[in-house]
């Protein structure tokens, strides 16, 4: 039996395994990407696509956005996000001041299981080798190389490849035996999604909602509008608490929609669209090793997920174009150390830490309803507070005036 070689392998074919694989192949570097599952497939997820995803995508061309923008039946053009406190008060920000300046939606809304396929359609053949529905059983890194064991059709399989890109989410074999990564229920959400047809009252703009109820914080509830009179519903909460509080997940969302007073008659003639189901969320909280020897990990097998929005289709895709500029130079040099591939490691965290430490932050600060109210409620009467949280979208600098003592003592004196 032959055995698949090539330079680079990846595992996995999301948003983050994918993105690794186009700019390979921009580069001319061949390589063999593998998927456990044939496409299209579902993807567990809330399914929203950032102003991250939009800038990664313009990279590889400027004409997708656009042709996102004009696919209503695929995708819901994104323009803002609805903040409601633990006391019931909404507070809309939009992304943008003026939508009459952009060409298209700063951001969008579409299921994984459109969105991801779209996105293997992408992949170059003449550079990549896919390898759908064959699943990884072992990972080795040896003197000569990594040998990757896999399963195709029922038979046993051999690859070998020089260095190897662990892009197989929250459950990643590469993270887990390569980079020794084990959960750890404080830096962990556990995630349910649900989708729904009917839910009344939608915000007109199809501005993405965000719940911050009392019985989930320091998480939140989700509502993302979809095509079709469809919606992402969900919840998202640290593993920690769940455990700790023994909190039956399904339970409590379920009993949030039908009873909790600011949703009930939203979903009284809402209808469950197939079954919820539930994925772990490795949270970006703290840094982690994301590369080693002959190995480099994007996404969320690099726990990339931001602490405070849930967002990991953006961060994921950003790792993944680092990864494969960092490939370019590994594979000209020929070298696949520890101290070479390290460099993605510093280039992920140069881009991403600042954000990520920011949002672990926010995500403990909301843990205090009365703070989270406060903050809603004067920004619902002053227009100056409102246009401010809009620019944070788009300034980090700006954002991190909410761990600052002095934006509240401001907002408290006006």
């Amino acid at each position: 039996m032959s055995t698949l070689k090539s330079e680079i392998a990846i595992i996995g074919a999301g948003p983050g395994g994918i993105t690794t694989s186009i700019f390979l192949s921009r580069a001319g570097i061949p390589h063999i990407i593998f998927d456990k599952a044939d496409f299209p497939r579902d993807k567990v997820c809330g399914d929203a696509l950032s102003g991250k995803v939009v800038s990664v995508l313009n990279k590889i061309d400027p004409a997708i956005a656009q042709n996102m923008h004009d696919d209503s039946a695929h995708f819901t053009n994104c323009w803002g996000v609805q903040f409601i406190a633990p006391n019931g008060k909404a507070l809309d920000i939009p992304f943008r001041m003026d939508k009459k300046k952009e060409a298209h939606a700063p951001g969008f809304i579409g299921k994984r299981h459109y969105f991801d396929h779209f996105l293997f359609g992408m992949i170059d053949r003449d550079y990549a080798t896919v390898k759908t529905g064959c699943a990884v059983k072992d990972v080795t890194v040896t003197a000569e190389g990594v040998e990757i064991s896999y399963e195709e059709h029922g038979l046993q399989k051999t690859a070998r490849c020089a260095v190897v890109v662990g892009a197989g989410g929250d459950r990643c074999l590469v993270a887990r035996k390569l980079a020794g990564f084990k959960k750890d229920a404080r830096y962990y959400a556990a995630g349910l999604r649900a989708y729904y047809r009917n839910i009344g009252d939608m915000h007109p703009e199809n501005f993405i909602e965000l719940h911050y109820l009392k019985e989930v914080l320091p998480g939140y509830l989700w509502i993302f509008p979809l095509p079709n009179n469809e919606a992402n519903v969900g919840v998202g909460l640290l593993s920690s608490r769940v455990k700790g509080k023994e909190i039956n997940l399904r339970s409590l969302m379920l009993n949030t929609l039908h009873e909790h007073p600011t949703l009930r008659e939203r979903f009284k003639n809402a209808e469950l669209l197939g079954d919820i189901k539930g994925w772990g969320l490795p949270l970006g909280s703290v840094k982690r090793s994301l590369a080693g020897e002959r190995f480099l990990l994007v996404g969320d097998a690099g726990s990339l997920i931001d602490p405070f929005t849930g967002e990991g289709i953006g961060n994921a895709m950003v790792s993944g174009r680092l990864a494969a500029l960092a490939l370019a130079g590994l594979v000209k040099e020929k070298n696949y150390g520890a101290e070479a591939t390290r460099r993605y490691e510093e280039q992920v965290y140069e881009k991403l830490w600042n954000e990520l430490k920011l949002s672990h932050t926010l995500q403990r600060l909301v843990d205090y309803p009365w703070l989270y109210n406060w903050v809603v409620n004067k920004a619902r009467k002053n227009d100056t507070v409102r246009e401010t949280f809009t620019f944070m979208f788009d300034d980090l600098n700006m954002r991190a005036k909410l761990k600052s003592p002095a934006f509240y003592f401001k907002l408290l004196f006006g």
